[in-house]
């Protein structure tokens, strides 16, 4: 084993046969931390969000908060539900995707894909991001850092991600199961003292909060709505991550469907759960939150100035909560540190699979649907990375900046998704007879129904309170991602197309003309031309170029006396270039007989090391590029392998457990 291939094996891991492939599927109480942990760590700042946004519109529209919230749960329970019916009916995943281009055209299909990819993205910049953000309170040297943190984790989550969706699934378990004790544990505690009337207030709670120009004085109606939408399309987040688990159910054990169902229904009821409880907790506890803290927060009316720090949702809450256990604040503040970070995992458990659907439909470019070697979807975990990077760099690690962008596909895709299933079932109810069948499917349908239904009336509303803040870049990627994915697959169908069989590729060729390429005569020349000799061509020639006057009387003077028997042409070169009189030669033998195939054969070293390959063989690089573009050409590599690939040898095969002992010889194996 080679120093790359080892250092390839420590940074990825052993090996996976193909067969082993069963063994990398995921149980429930996995699956869940794997793909939720984005929708779970959504909890983490979709409340910072509504509260920002809120506090726009001062104390008035502030107390909107708890109704705020009880929307974005109906909306997120809606979804959750209508999504175990895609999981049940479209299991192979393809999630949206597949339910879009089967039941509303490729098109549709390829909308939905686009809008995808870009939230994967988004996903990965804005949970790496708020992370470091929130990583920075404790660790001031972070500060003006930001980005390029955040770079460098994501690509350990790539790099963790690299050696297969088990071993990253049972790394990032444990630290998603830990947040969601730490949040439902301070809610309940928080709850318990409520009931007692120990419940303490917030740091924040005797500060007053002043509105923002638009919203100061009397608000009209028009505003104030707008204002309650911007908020609810922000707290909206918190539905992010729900389609990962429709596009990773192959990656569930089985029985496939009805485990990714379960572990849906667990999310919905989870993420709920803890996204209400820190709203009406802060609620309770007269949590202030907002936008510009330093002049929109007033202590005795005066502005608390730049010096105020303002701490996390989650931070002002855990603070107050456990004012008598400081350890147990410690704890919830890490863990949500820690699981922002790790909900980017969802993403890049989601994205190579789906890119991987699409790759093999022809919409990516087939790479994208190749197993490494620990049975992931190496290429497309690397591309996810990249990009995510090149976001963050470009963003500077800004999640205020971020989450402009945030949310829009996620929301497409929904929608897309539901209108699909719609079509769905009402394609199957004229088939079916059996009255219970019919009643749960019309069940679906209308769950089905009420899910387009909202999920619409979402994409609508973050549309219009979030395009011009920046949600106009998002669509305009996912327009570029459209159409990148349409020209690929007009490429691939053009080039199937072409390759399709016809009579005349069934007809031999008239004859094969050789020519075997001289430089300077030596072995490998010598080698190439027994080769040619041997394949027994109509028509046999040894071909060089006089780039010098000299050097070509000595290489024909010298084939004289060996008595070659094979011609030798010698072509002018009046400008010393070698690759275009050797294609002007071939294809004028070309265009003497059309239906004659042209065999050019070129001599190669081979060597040992690397390095070694930088002195040698670059013009045969350059003379086999130019000769792949000629047609009716066929270009043979000659190698001759040097002494330095001599003595690197065959790779060197390790003996089995027990061989040794038993005396057993590498031969006496490999005839067995």
């Amino acid at each position: 084993m080679g120093m790359a291939e080892l250092g390839k094996r420590v940074f990825v891991g052993r090996k996976l046969r193909s067969t082993q492939l069963e063994e990398t599927l995921l149980p429930k109480r996995i699956a869940l931390p794997v793909f939720a942990s984005d929708a779970l760590s959504s909890v983490a700042y979709a409340p910072d969000e509504i509260f920002l946004v809120l506090s726009m519109g001062g104390l008035s529209a502030y107390s909107f908060n708890w109704k705020i919230g009880i929307a974005v749960a109906v909306v997120m329970l809606v979804v959750v539900t209508s999504y175990r019916q895609n999981v049940r009916a479209y299991p192979s995943g393809g999630g949206d995707y597949e339910v879009a281009t089967v039941n509303l055209g490729p098109r549709a299909g390829v909308t939905v894909a686009s809008a995808l990819m870009v939230d994967y993205v988004l996903t990965v910049a804005v949970s790496i991001s708020s992370g470091v953000q929130n990583a920075t309170a404790a660790l001031p040297f972070l500060k003006g850092h930001e980005a390029v943190a955040a770079s460098v984790l994501v690509l350990l989550l790539v790099a963790i991600n690299l050696r297969g969706l088990r071993e990253s699934g049972v790394a990032f378990a444990v630290p998603s199961y830990l947040f969601m004790i730490a949040i439902l544990g301070m809610a309940a505690w928080g709850f318990a003292r409520y009931a007692f009337g120990d419940l303490p207030k917030v740091a924040s709670a005797d500060l007053e909060i002043v509105a923002e120009e638009p919203y100061v004085g009397a608000v009209s109606t028009i505003a104030m709505t707008f204002l309650l939408a911007r908020a609810f399309s922000s707290g909206c987040a918190a539905l992010t991550g729900v389609e990962a688990i429709s596009n990773g159910v192959p990656a569930f054990r089985r029985p496939k469907s009805k485990n990714a169902a379960t572990t849906l229904a667990l999310l919905g009821v989870i993420a709920v759960t803890m996204l209400l409880s820190i709203i009406f907790l802060a609620d309770l506890m007269h949590l202030r939150f907002a936008e510009d803290p330093a002049t929109q927060l007033m202590r005795d009316g005066v502005p608390v100035g730049d010096s105020y720090s303002q701490d996390t949702v989650i931070g002002q809450l855990a603070a107050a909560v456990y004012d008598n256990a400081m350890p147990m604040f410690y704890f919830t503040v890490a863990v949500t540190g820690v699981i922002l970070i790790l909900a980017a995992n969802t993403a890049f458990n989601g994205f190579p699979v789906l890119g991987s659907v699409l790759a093999r439909d022809g919409l990516l470019p087939r790479q994208l649907d190749t197993r490494g070697d620990r049975l992931a979807f190496s290429n497309g975990i690397v591309l996810l990375g990249l990009a995510a990077v090149v976001l963050i760099l470009a963003f500077d690690a800004e999640v205020t900046r971020l989450i402009q962008l945030y949310i829009v596909g996620v929301f497409v895709s929904f929608t897309l998704s539901q209108l699909g299933m719609l079509r769905h079932w009402n394609r199957l109810l004229p088939n079916v007879v059996d009255p219970v069948d019919r009643r749960r499917m019309m069940r679906s349908r209308a769950v089905n129904m009420v899910g387009l239904a909202m999920t619409g009336t979402v994409l609508v509303i973050v549309l219009l309170t979030k395009f011009l803040a920046g949600a106009w870049i998002a669509i305009t990627a996912m327009v570029v991602l459209y159409a990148v994915m349409r020209r690929i697959r007009r490429h691939y169908d053009a080039v199937a197309e072409e390759l399709e069989i016809e009579d005349s590729d069934v007809t031999l060729p008239s004859r094969v003309h050789a020519i075997v390429l001289v430089g300077r005569l030596h072995k490998p020349v010598m080698r190439a031309l027994a080769y040619a000799r041997v394949s027994r061509p109509d028509t046999l020639e040894a071909l060089t170029v006089d780039l010098d006057t000299e050097s070509t009387a000595r290489l024909t003077e010298r084939w004289d006396e060996l008595d070659i028997p094979v011609p030798l042409v010698v072509v002018g070169s009046p400008y010393r270039e070698l690759v275009r009189p050797v294609i002007k030669y071939v294809k004028e033998v070309r265009r003497a007989s059309p239906r004659d195939i042209v065999m050019v054969y070129v001599p190669e070293y081979v060597v040992g090391r690397w390095y070694e390959q930088l002195l040698h063989n670059q013009t045969a690089l350059r003379l086999k590029g130019r000769l792949l573009f000629t047609p009716g050409v066929l270009v043979t590599s000659v190698p001759y392998q040097l002494r330095s690939a001599k003595q690197r040898g065959p790779e060197r095969v390790r003996p089995v457990p027990g061989e040794v002992r038993q005396g057993r010889s590498f031969n006496e194996r490999r005839q067995l």
